[in-house]
């Protein structure tokens, strides 16, 4: 007897009880929808219709993504009446700048401790 399994795609983390929020904030950031919605929002809120209208899915998968980035901290939205409007969380992305200059600083160091030492200084 012979079963074969089929390959497990994930499309969400919903357990990230191991993720750091930086690592929620990459993951959100991962997918590139989610990342022409932040574009987006980076000129400002705007409401989830608008934010739907250039991209190439159904509402519902919209949403989705939106509370992906919502849940790592990346947006914020709200609802005033039956509009739901969303709006960058700009001190996420100023951590998740931080790390990541924070690394680039080592990459420097260690690449210049390369150099010198391929020099032989």
């Amino acid at each position: 007897m012979t079963f074969t399994t089929a390959p497990m795609i994930v499309k969400d983390m919903p357990n990230q009880s191991g993720v750091d929020a930086i690592g929620r904030v990459f993951h959100a950031l991962a997918d590139p929808s989610r990342r022409a919605v932040v574009e987006r929002l980076v000129r400002g809120p705007a409401a989830v219709k608008e934010l739907a209208e250039p991209l190439a899915m159904s509402l519902p998968a919209v949403m989705q993504h939106l509370k992906v980035l919502e849940d790592a901290g990346v947006i914020v939205s709200e609802k005033v009446g039956r509009v739901r409007s969303c709006r960058i969380e700009p001190q996420t992305l100023r951590d998740a700048e931080r790390w990541l200059s924070g690394q680039r600083t080592e990459w420097e160091r260690q690449l210049d401790q390369l150099d010198d030492y391929l020099k032989g200084n």
